[in-house]
Formats: structure tokens, sequence, C-alpha cells
């Protein structure tokens, strides 16, 4: 009958094994692909420091140039003042702070400077580009179009007009379009446009 090892033996040999197992794993690893700077982005809680430890990164938000400022003579107290050059929206509380200012994509009819109120609101319709659009404020008239700032529900800039066809909507990006709607729906919302 042959010898019996003992079990220390035994559990010596496996730990041995696995050991080598690991290290040729980790030597072929090694040799395979690895990320590049620009692939890994580190979490927004911790990264890896220099020294291999983690510690707590904050996550920054890019900054953004300011807005330029409100035009002059473009009235007092709570407004929304469009300029047409700019091709911008304020929003402007009763203290004649802009509390919001973005870009907009006008249609191919503007309307002429001056003050107007917001005189209808619809929640949600289809444009005359056929894009489903909501937030929508009319405010104006001009060559038997209603004048209206809107959003595309899906968040898409408007396609430029076809075959001379005249639009009157003024579009802007959906956060943009959430944000008119909730200052502009208090009643009597007063519009300023300046050239």
């Amino acid at each position: 009958m042959p010898a019996r090892l003992p079990s220390w033996v035994w559990v010596t040999g496996l730990t041995a094994g696995a050991t080598v197992a690991v290290v040729a794993l980790a030597l072929q690893a090694d040799k395979g692909p690895h990320p590049t700077a620009a692939a890994v982005r580190p979490s927004a809680s911790a990264s890896a420091g220099a020294n291999g430890s983690a510690h707590a990164k904050p996550k920054t938000k890019p900054k953004t140039p300011a807005a330029p400022a409100v035009p002059d003579a473009s009235g007092t107290g709570r407004r929304v003042v469009y300029s047409l050059g700019q091709k911008r929206v304020w929003l402007v509380d009763a203290s004649d702070k802009a509390t919001r200012s973005f870009t907009v994509w006008p249609g191919s009819v503007s309307p002429d400077p001056g003050t107007f109120t917001i005189s209808k609101t619809l929640a949600s319709t289809t444009g005359s580009d056929g894009v489903q659009i909501e937030h929508i404020l009319y405010f104006a008239a001009k060559s038997g179009l209603s004048v209206a700032f809107s959003n595309a529900v899906d968040g898409s800039s408007p396609p430029p007009a076809a075959d001379g066809k005249q639009t009157a909507g003024i579009r802007m990006h959906k956060e943009d379009g959430t944000a008119l709607w909730t200052f502009g729906t208090e009643p009597n919302t007063k519009v300023r446009v300046v050239r």
C-alpha cells in the first residue's frame, strides 16, 4: 500500500499551482491591448491617483461663455426680450435681471420690433414643416402668419424653409423651450422685440 501524503503537502501543492496559474494569466493579459487615456473615463466619485490610491474628484461642468447683456432700450420689468440680429432670447425678471438667455432659430418671417403680449399658448401641435412641436407661445402676426416661440418635441432644429415657403415659428432647444414656457405662461407676459 502506497504511503499517504500529509494534508499540508496537498494544500501547499494546490496553493503553488494556483499561484503559477494566476501569474501566467497576468503575464498573458499584460501582452494584450491596453486602453488609452482618451478611452478611459474616471468615475465622478473617485479616480486613481498617481500613487494608486483612490481619492474623491469633483465633477466639473465646462464653463460656457457668458451671455451678452440684455439689449439697451428693451423695456423694463418682467419680460421676454427677443433680438432679431443676435437671434437670441432673454428671460428678464421684475428686477431687470436676465435669468436665462439662449439662441434661437427664427423662421423666414420675423416680427417687427416693438412690445407685444403673449396672446395664446398651446401645449403641442404639428408645425407648418410637419414637425411635432410643443410649448407654443403666440405673440405677434406678420404677413398673415402667427409668430410664436416653440421647440421640436424631439429637440431637433428646424429644416431650412423649402421652395420659398414662409414660416414664422421661432424654434429653440428643448430645455430652453421648457424654460420659456414656464416663464411665458404667466398672465400678461410681455415680449419686447428689438433689432
